[in-house]
């Protein structure tokens, strides 16, 4: 092993135990997330079957699901990345690896007692805010704990030139608390009153599912693509200017049309949303640009999914985007179709970037090969074709039901009985994503088994090995 080697590998291995905290937590978290999804999904089909059950009723199990995937599995897992990513790109060993591991047990204990409040009743009843206020304090000081640890390494890094991905990992590190404690403050902890909450919660949605995720996951995206393809960032000034043009229009997007609010707020995101063609079109470039012509083969591997996960974040944006014409806004307004936007940045992009930054990272980490390899390219069709399967009848079936619901000559009984069939195909598409999930599970859990026996192994080993005696000269 060169001392090049030598070097990453002590890196790799400054990032271990936070790692396996984080990603042990949210690979759990997600297969409980996508359960309670399907759960969820299923009140549609056959409603007498949860109906004594009050935990699992649709409006329980459905905004339970949302925040053990987001918050459980997709939030503290693009954290592991960023953190190895931070200590990779800095050509230094993570700094203070106590406190990620700390803020990993605080975090996931705050996922475990906000799933159980939203589930037993005790939920705030905003969307993607559902957790009480002591979980999001919680979730709240450990992001905080792991940006320190984060920044540290940053601080410390030896390679003092950027990375393009830093500029949106950064970002992104500071994004959350600032989104997550205004949105805490004044919904939760000294309320605000009337149509200010709503205005509030769908700022707050808006920059928690599309620009946040959009930050890291293409920070992680960039830094997979550009690593493994062995080619620098192509676009020269494109760069710079998608990642500022975004932060400058990106926030303002998602308000719904027909929101009771001041005109200037829907119209301002209208405006918004016709000026996001220009960064999306300059990220566009940057990544053709650079996976043009590099030779790396795409069989579901880490490379491969960083690639379709950056394609599905330019289809969710434009699907994003077209909610901002006032018409075709008010139409899929309360329909389906917002749901299968959601779905499609999570789900699509966020998570497949997420899997992909784990299936690199952690035999490196580890220090031995995956136990199913084989489970990594199953896994990305699972979760390709489940992410479609989810995503394309949600997204028809809602502008059906929109053109419906605004149809005076059709009933709402038969507006909602139209949208069943998309319903059931859509069930499919959860089903394939939880098989995947599981199979990712597989790898993270025996990694973590395989590690701990082997470390286990080692300190018996030490125990029981005879004491050097030195011989007393006369």
């Amino acid at each position: 092993m060169n001392e090049n080697e030598n070097k990453y590998s002590a890196i790799d291995a400054s990032c271990r135990i936070p790692l396996l905290a984080l990603f042990g937590g949210a690979a759990l978290w997600l297969v409980v997330g996508l359960a309670l999804a399907l759960v969820a999904s299923l009140s549609f089909h056959m409603p007498e079957k949860f109906a004594y059950c009050p935990c699992l009723t649709y409006g329980r199990a459905l905004p339970a699901a949302n925040d053990a995937i987001l918050y459980g599995f997709a939030i503290p897992a693009a954290l592991g990345v960023v953190l190895w990513i931070f200590a990779r790109l800095s050509e230094a060993e993570l700094l203070l690896p106590l406190v990620p591991l700390a803020a990993a047990n605080i975090w996931h204990l705050g996922v475990l007692l906000g799933v159980v409040a939203i589930l037993i009743g005790n939920s705030t009843g905003f969307a993607w805010l559902e957790f009480p206020g002591f979980a999001s304090i919680m979730i709240f000081v450990a992001f905080v704990l792991i940006a320190i640890s984060a920044f540290a390494t940053f601080g410390a890094r030896r390679e003092r030139a950027l990375h393009p991905a830093h500029w949106f990992l950064l970002a992104g590190l500071f994004w959350f608390p600032w989104i997550y404690s205004t949105a805490n403050l004044f919904l939760v902890g000294f309320p605000v009153r009337g149509m200010a909450q709503a205005a509030i919660d769908w700022w707050f949605s808006n920059n928690l599912l599309f620009v946040w995720t959009a930050l890291i996951g293409l920070g992680i995206a960039f830094y997979l693509i550009t690593q493994i393809g062995g080619r620098p960032l192509q676009g020269g000034y494109n760069k710079v200017f998608a990642i500022w043009t975004f932060l400058l229009l990106a926030p303002w997007l998602g308000m719904p049309q027909v929101a009771p609010v001041p005109a200037w707020l829907p119209a301002f995101s209208t405006v918004a949303s016709a000026l996001m063609i220009f960064p999306l079109v300059a990220l566009a470039v940057v990544f053709a640009k650079t996976v043009c012509g590099v030779s790396v083969p795409c069989k579901g591997g880490p490379y491969c999914q960083a690639k379709f996960g950056t394609v599905m974040f330019v289809l969710s944006a434009f699907m994003l985007m077209v909610t901002g014409c006032p018409h075709f806004g008010g139409t899929v307004d309360l329909t389906w179709y917002g749901q299968a936007q959601t779905f499609l940045q999570l789900f699509g992009f966020f998570a497949v970037v997420i899997f992909a930054g784990a299936y690199e990272l952690l035999p490196r980490v580890m220090g031995f090969e995956l136990p199913f390899p084989k489970f990594v390219r199953f896994q990305h069709w699972c979760f390709m074709v489940g992410a479609l399967l989810l995503v394309i009848p949600l997204a028809i079936g809602g502008i059906e039901q929109g053109l419906k619901m605004n149809d005076p000559a059709v009933q709402f009984p038969d507006v909602v009985q139209g949208t069943l069939m998309y319903l059931r195909v859509s069930t499919l598409g959860l089903l394939l994503l939880l098989l995947g999930s599981l199979l990712f599970a597989a790898n993270v859990f025996v990694m973590t088994l395989r590690w701990k026996l082997g470390l286990l192994k080692t300190i018996f080993a030490e125990i029981n090995s005879p004491l050097e005696t030195q011989e007393v000269k006369s």
